[in-house]
C-alpha cells in the first residue's frame, strides 16, 4: 500500500513520494507534505528555471536559487514566470 500524504500543493491526500528527493529540512518537508503527483508538477517548473537562467547545479549559488524556487512552489505563493519568458510554439 502507498503511503498517503496530505499534499500541501493539491489539498488533498495522494501517495507520497517513496523517499526524501534530497537531504536537508526541505527535502523532509517535502517527503512528508508533497504527494507524488505535486512533485510531477515540480519537475518541468524546475527544468524551465535551470535552462532560462542556464543554472549549473553544481554550483552552490544555483542550488540555493532552485531551493528557494521549490520552497515557494510547494509551500508559498507558487513560482512566476521568469519576466522575459515564453512558451514554445
Amino acid at each position: 500500500m502507498a503511503r498517503m500524504v496530505k499534499c500541501v500543493k493539491l489539498g488533498r491526500e495522494l501517495p507520497g513520494l517513496d523517499r526524501p528527493p534530497f537531504p536537508g529540512e526541505l527535502g523532509k518537508r517535502i517527503y512528508e507534505n508533497v504527494s507524488k503527483e505535486a512533485w510531477a508538477m515540480w519537475l518541468p517548473e524546475a527544468t524551465l528555471i535551470m535552462n532560462h537562467y542556464g543554472l549549473v547545479m553544481a554550483d552552490p549559488a544555483a542550488q540555493d536559487i532552485m531551493l528557494r524556487e521549490m520552497e515557494k512552489f510547494f509551500f508559498g505563493e507558487g513560482t512566476r514566470k521568469p519576466d522575459d519568458w515564453t512558451p514554445e510554439g
